[in-house]
């Protein structure tokens, strides 16, 4: 049938045009199919990308805001749809990502009597949206839809989830909306610089520490280069390398898991920590142990663009609401009167040797791997991953060179990677999009490379396969070691190269280190989704950690 032209799904649909969406990541699901209908008369605006489980759409979707900046859109149908594409909503909150989850949901009239996948959506995503709501007034579709908008993109980024119960999308929508929403930013009192200022200049071992989402090229630029200028030592939070230029004069490294234990003792020596963005949490702080409250009061100026997050765990010796961007547009028009480009020097030479290849056992060392893609691919080249400890490997030994090319989950979920290598392919077809993935990690959402074949988006995945769930191995072994105390750890693996010609895309094997240049350049040059299998041992369970050594 047509849809009459005011209904709540066109209008909902006339919201997104308005606002800049140009692709929507679903799974398909009868309770919004007027939402669907409507998507296919703006074909031309916003491109439907269909996949094959709710959690790879959902990733995708969280990976487009990251990638973007602007709220990534998913829609899942109710009940299980959307409680499998939660993982997307939790990365998003803990990543501080701008996405709308749209969620089909039983009609209004039968609500409360235990329906078909019938669930209470504010209910089951308060404490892990920004914001969980249902439209119950088909007339004020575009009003919910925009504080959507405005939600996901004010303060601390994060997600918002919105119900459509399956009826009040037919009827009136109410009226149309008229311009996008444009957020609300705050930036800095010039009263705070200025004591910004005067603190700095009378640091001694100050360090600049970036994280967040928000975040603009001219602001990143603006501060890379205030900061390097000035020899200010700068140092980035979990995850978001690409922040600055790796190898800026002055970047000192990234406080991850497995950090250069020097970069921890720089910031346990410093006398000023000037934060913008990051929300220094526990990885990031090392597990809340690589500071301290009586010393962040004394050394920390905390900015942030969500005022709940300053004090939260560490008290400060100054503290801002603001967006990351016209924070550092500000300070960084700061003359302290002095530069410390000597410590700059020694941070950076401590940074450069922390990512020389080490050292393996077996045929396969992924640090040389790692530093082989530095070498090949353009600065413009786009990482992704999941989590495991594979992806020790590519945060320590790659460098970033430019914004906006690392995807990567501060949450820590698996199955991350891949569909963010999609959703970022589809953004930008014409750079090199490399997802690295552990074994146990991509078999997660693996069956997404359907959806890469079928839309022709064509990433790389490069299947780091040591046979196990490394980062639970490594744990276990530290605990509990003994080959007689492994237990849920190993994995059975299928032939992986098998496994993606089945769907239709390019497959290598690879067994050792000098073998990978070739496999990798035959998967770059495919032209089709390509996985390289390559096959690494557990016994380099981690960078300068054995199986063995954690046994002994």
């Amino acid at each position: 049938m047509t849809q009459p032209p005011n209904t709540a799904a066109r209008r909902l649909v006339e919201t997104l045009v308005m606002n800049g969406v140009d692709r929507v990541f679903c799974v398909p699901g009868e309770s919004y199919l007027a939402v669907l209908d409507a998507l296919a008369d703006v074909r031309e605006r916003i491109q439907v990308i269909a996949c094959r489980h709710e959690a790879g759409a959902a990733n995708m979707a969280e990976a487009y805001g990251k990638l973007t900046g602007r709220p990534g859109v998913c829609m899942v149908t109710r009940g299980p749809g959307a409680t499998h594409a939660s993982i997307g909503v939790h990365t998003a909150h803990q990543d501080s990502t701008p996405m709308i989850l749209f969620v089909g949901q039983i009609a209004l009239t039968d609500r409360g009597r235990g329906a078909f996948q019938e669930v209470d959506y504010r209910e089951v995503f308060g404490g892990l949206a920004k914001w969980a709501t249902e439209i119950e007034s088909p007339e004020r579709t575009v009003e919910v839809v925009e504080r959507a908008f405005a939600t996901a993109l004010q303060g601390r980024m994060g997600p918002v989830v919105i119900a459509l119960p399956e009826d009040i999308l037919h009827a009136d929508g109410g009226p149309a909306p008229i311009r996008p929403v444009t957020p609300a930013r705050a930036a800095l009192d010039p009263a705070f610089v200025e004591q910004v200022r005067e603190k700095l200049a009378k640091a001694e071992r100050p360090l600049l520490v970036l994280g967040g989402s928000g975040w603009s090229d001219a602001a990143t630029t603006a501060i890379a280069d205030w900061s390097e200028r000035i020899g200010l030592p700068v140092a980035l939070s979990f995850r978001r390398k690409d922040l600055i230029s790796n190898d800026r004069s002055n970047y000192a490294g990234d406080l991850g898991l497995g950090p250069n234990p020097k970069l921890v003792q720089r910031v346990k020596d410093a006398d000023l920590i000037l934060t913008i963005g990051a929300r220094l949490g526990e990885n990031p702080t090392q597990g809340y142990t690589m500071l301290d409250r009586a010393g962040t009061a004394k050394t920390l100026i905390h900015i942030h663009p969500g005022p709940e997050e300053l004090g939260r765990v560490w008290p400060t010796l100054l503290g801002a609401s603001a967006d990351c961007s016209l924070a550092a547009l500000a300070l960084s028009t700061i003359d302290p009167g002095r530069d410390w480009k000597a410590q700059a020097g020694t941070a950076h030479a401590d940074f450069e040797a922390f990512i020389r290849p080490v050292p393996v056992t077996g045929a396969v060392n992924m640090s040389e791997v790692i530093r082989h893609l530095g070498e090949v691919l353009p600065a413009d080249a786009i990482l992704t991953n999941g989590a495991g400890n594979f992806a020790a490997w590519l945060h320590r030994f790659h460098k970033h060179r430019a914004r906006r090319t690392q995807l990567a989950p501060t949450s820590g979920a698996m199955g991350y990677g891949y569909p963010a290598a999609i959703a970022a392919k589809s953004v930008h077809p014409d750079r090199d999009v490399i997802c690295i993935a552990g074994d146990g990690d991509y078999l997660m959402t693996g069956q997404e490379i359907a959806t890469a074949v079928q839309y022709g988006i064509n990433v790389v995945v490069v299947v780091v396969d040591n046979g196990t769930y490394g980062t639970i191995r490594m744990h276990q072994e530290g605990h509990y070691p003994g080959a007689d105390r492994v237990i849920a750890t190993d994995l059975k693996n299928p032939d992986f190269v098998k496994y993606a010609e089945a769907f239709g895309a390019f497959g290598v094997r690879c067994e050792r280190t000098g073998d990978f240049p070739a496999a990798f350049e035959a998967a770059r040059n495919a032209g089709r989704p390509a996985l390289v299998h390559l096959l690494t041992s557990a016994e380099d369970i981690a960078p300068n950690r054995t199986i063995t050594g954690l046994r002994s």
